[in-house]
């Protein structure tokens, strides 16, 4: 047997692996790259799905952001639609131009409902926790009566368009009253009415019923707001007698303002034929007012126009508030909160004669 040498030792290897030289460091040609650890794996993973989580959330807040975009446009028109709590809607931010008497066609409104549900859906404002109706009395109280007769959850809560928080009041008043103003049943004594009010609500900033009518009803043809300023005249002498204004058609309200209007003392007469007419219904106030606009003239003065015919209005802002002032031919009014009825007489006489003497000294 022969004895190999210790050198002569063949060390196992792969087939066709070629021979390295000893102390190069070299990798055999063939071998497989060197695998990462199980902590490498696991933190370039991570990596990978911060990359694509990062991705993913971009996407989301470009999606929210459009979105937003959106809501915001759509609620400023009024066509974000939910269905709303009837005693979560308070209706006492705008003066309504709505008669306060129950109105006769409400019944039909109330069965159209009944039978097809509401086509068209209120409009609403943002109150904190509430809302405030802006547009949709009517159908308002169409459900309430709706709910109180049924007792059904349908009727407890009302579709309602949504208008986005923060315009002015003089934009709330305007679509109240647009839409108002195609229907056929508004009266103009009720559109009359909301001038007036408009005029002596704080928060708006005209100053008379002229510029009232002008701010509201702009988008109504000229004629029609004459007629507006021929009721008014004629609501503002008579007005607090009436029972039943909205009653009043077109052509007996303008034969009462211009009785009113060229007749000194007509206003008075009116309202004495009123009180003691004692009318319980329409009908019968509109009869006595047919006769006091067709009663023969009384003599007058020879004035062609009203005594009392407004002139000149502003406010006035004094330190403790503003008021508003009406100068008229023989009258000054002065409105302001507070009870004047309560101060001294002495007091009031010496604040009379300090006004006029002022006035005279501008004048001289």
């Amino acid at each position: 047997m022969t004895k190999r040498k210790v050198f002569d030792i063949d060390f196992p290897g792969g087939e066709g692996e070629k021979d390295v030289p000893a102390g190069t460091g070299a990798r055999k040609i063939d071998a497989p790259p060197a695998r990462r650890g199980p902590m490498a794996s696991a933190i370039a993973e991570n990596a990978d799905a911060l990359r694509t989580r990062k991705q993913v959330e971009a996407a989301i807040r470009d999606e929210n952001d459009r979105l937003a975009h959106e809501l915001v446009r759509l609620k400023g028109q009024g066509l974000i639609v939910d269905l709303i709590d009837l005693g979560a809607i308070h209706t006492t931010k705008l003066t309504r131009d709505r008669s306060a008497s129950r109105d006769p066609d409400l019944d039909e409104l109330k069965e159209s409902i009944k039978a097809i549900g509401l086509s068209n859906p209120i409009r609403i404002e943002a109150d904190g926790e509430a809302w405030q109706l802006v547009q949709g009395f009517r159908r308002l109280t169409a459900y309430r009566e709706l709910h109180a007769e049924t007792g059904d959850d349908r009727y407890a809560r009302i579709p309602a368009g949504i208008l986005a928080q923060g315009e002015t009041i003089k934009g709330l008043y305007r679509r109240m009253v647009d839409e108002n103003l195609v229907r056929r049943d508004i009266s103009f004594s009720e559109m009359a009415a909301l001038a007036l009010r408009y005029a002596q609500d704080d928060d708006t900033d005209v100053v008379d019923v002229e510029q009232a009518i002008s701010v509201l009803y702009a988008s109504a043809a000229r004629q029609k707001r004459i007629y507006i300023r021929h009721f008014s005249t004629m609501l503002s002498a008579i007005g607090n007698r009436l029972k039943f204004p909205e009653a009043i058609p077109r052509a007996l309200g303008l034969q009462l303002e211009k009785r009113i209007s060229n007749e000194e003392g007509a206003a008075a007469r009116i309202c004495a034929a009123l009180d003691a007419g004692m009318a319980s219904t329409a009908e019968a106030e509109l009869e006595i007012l047919r006769n006091q606009a067709h009663a023969k003239p009384q003599k007058t003065t020879g004035k062609s126009n009203a005594p009392d015919a407004a002139k000149t209005s502003f406010r006035c802002t004094v330190p403790a508030g503003t008021v508003r002032c009406a100068a008229r031919n023989g009258k000054v009014e002065l409105s302001f909160d507070r009870d004047f009825s309560s101060v001294e007489q002495q007091r009031l006489q010496a604040a009379v004669t300090a006004f006029f003497a002022a006035l005279d000294d501008r004048t001289q």
